[in-house]
């Protein structure tokens, strides 16, 4: 047997029921079943959840803030945009960095994660002169030290300094 439904977001929800056993007793069949509840995302093949919070800034393109995955979570890039006010407030590299681990912060917890399930980062410097002081804040916050790739580029988006992406195992 097997019901779906979709909701007004265009996501499939599909509970399966699988028949496992079959039981004879009192000449009647009892059926032991299990069942599966599977979401698919625009029909994508895989089971994908999209992730969004108010207490990270809203995506500023044609992305998502996060994507959950069986089991992980693949966040985009954070930059220092403080999303109570929309505007980058910080202007040192100390304070960009405490406003990007604010908004990691938000994303990791209304995923169910947290610093501590985070398994890799990578972090985008506008400046390598930055590398040392970024690293003072972010060292206080990534104690388990995930692997990570930290790179200075060109022009980060709003010419920030900083932006950080991160991988996490929920739970």
């Amino acid at each position: 047997f097997i019901f779906s439904f979709s909701n007004k977001r265009g996501n499939f929800h599909v509970t399966i029921f699988l028949l496992l056993t079959k039981y004879f007793f009192d000449g009647k069949i009892w059926i032991q079943i299990q069942t599966i509840n599977h979401t698919k995302s625009y029909g994508r093949n895989s089971l994908m959840k999209t992730l969004e919070t108010k207490k990270a800034p809203a995506a500023i393109g044609p992305y998502s803030q996060a994507k959950v995955v069986n089991g992980m979570l693949y966040a985009s890039g954070q930059i220092p945009i403080n999303p109570a006010t929309g505007n980058v407030d910080a202007t040192t590299i100390e304070g960009q960095t405490e406003q990007v681990i604010a908004n990691i912060a938000a994303v990791l917890e209304e995923a169910g994660s947290s610093f501590d399930n985070v398994v890799k980062t990578t972090c985008f410097l506008a400046d390598m002169n930055d590398f040392a002081a970024f690293n003072e804040v972010y060292a206080k916050y990534f104690v388990n030290k995930p692997a990570r790739s930290c790179v200075a580029v060109k022009t980060l988006p709003k010419n920030v300094l900083c932006e950080v992406e991160v991988i996490a195992a929920i739970g």
